[in-house]
Parts: structure tokens; C-alpha cells; sequence
């Protein structure tokens, strides 16, 4: 009787800290809506791996706010990230928005990086980021690479004369 008494408390602690993390997960997965003194903008990427509801939106590696939304434009075959910021942070208009990760097998985030205009971004929530780069599939990248089409961007060099080269160097040309 002792050790089915044991067991039962113990399951019960089990089942109570799933209890905690369930009600943690549902709690910080819900909506992601602006709180206290935010604003809306939006931008237009090519691609946005990575990011979805919830992402983090960062200035100088400082959250600066969350992404909204993600939606599609059938279109402009553009994704279109609505973006929540802080007031504080008025960007001017040439700020350009990016998808980058944190590190090699981090999460991604959209990384702002403002400009030198004078003019900002209306803070009216109908802003738009006009300079945009998506993420980058980094499968795509290391395939140039290992095929040799990622040099660098070295000059060019002389396609070398082997003696068993069946197309000599005169074909080049």
C-alpha cells in the first residue's frame, strides 16, 4: 500500500508540472498584440523562413517589437510581415528590414537597420519598409559553395591548359 501511495503522489507531481507548462505555453502562444505605447508597419519580403507570429523584431540586437502576421500576396508573390513596435524607436523612411538567424542553427528574427533620411515612417500603422532582404536557405549556400561557384568573388582567372584537356585553351576565347 506504501508504494502505490508513493506513486500516486509522484504522477501527481508529473501531471501538475505539465499542468504549469501546458498553461505557460498556451499563455505566451496566443495572440501576439501590441501592448502599452506600440505602432504597425509593414514590409514586403521575398521570403520569409523562419519567421512566423510571435518573432522577435530587433534594432541594433535590441527587441524593438514582435511580427504581427504573416500573410501572402498573390499579386506581388510577396509575403507581406506586419510588424508591432515600440513608439520609441521612430524609423526613418529608408530603414531597411532583413530575416536573419542567431547563429548557425538559431532561431530568425527580422533584424531593422535604419537609415540617414530625415523623414520617418508615419507611426499611424500605415508605415511600410521599402528595403527588404529575405532569409537566405542556407542549403542553396553551402551547395554553391561545394559546387565552386562560391569563390568569393575573386577575379577571374585563365581556364588552365592540361595536357589531357580535350578543348584547348584557344576555345575561350
Amino acid at each position: 500500500m506504501r508504494e502505490s501511495l508513493f506513486e500516486t503522489l509522484i504522477g501527481a507531481a508529473v501531471v501538475g508540472v505539465a499542468g504549469t507548462f501546458l498553461w505557460f505555453a498556451l499563455d505566451r502562444g496566443g495572440d501576439a498584440q501590441a501592448q502599452g505605447d506600440q505602432y504597425e508597419v509593414a514590409a514586403r519580403f521575398n521570403n520569409v523562413s523562419g519567421i512566423s507570429r510571435g518573432t522577435d523584431v530587433r534594432i541594433a540586437g535590441v527587441k524593438a517589437g514582435i511580427v504581427k502576421s504573416v500573410e501572402g500576396d498573390p499579386e506581388r508573390f510577396e509575403a507581406v510581415v506586419r510588424m508591432s513596435l515600440d513608439e520609441k524607436w521612430a524609423l526613418p523612411e529608408d530603414t531597411d528590414a532583413r530575416v536573419s538567424t542567431d547563429g548557425l542553427l538559431g532561431g530568425a528574427y527580422v533584424a531593422l537597420e535604419p537609415g540617414g533620411s530625415f523623414d520617418n515612417i508615419p507611426q499611424d500603422g500605415s508605415g511600410e519598409i521599402k528595403y527588404t532582404r529575405g532569409s537566405v536557405d542556407l542549403l542553396t549556400l553551402f551547395a554553391s559553395f561545394a559546387s565552386g561557384s562560391g569563390d568569393g568573388g575573386s577575379e577571374e582567372s585563365e581556364p588552365s591548359a592540361d595536357a589531357d584537356d580535350p578543348y584547348p585553351a584557344g576555345d575561350f576565347e
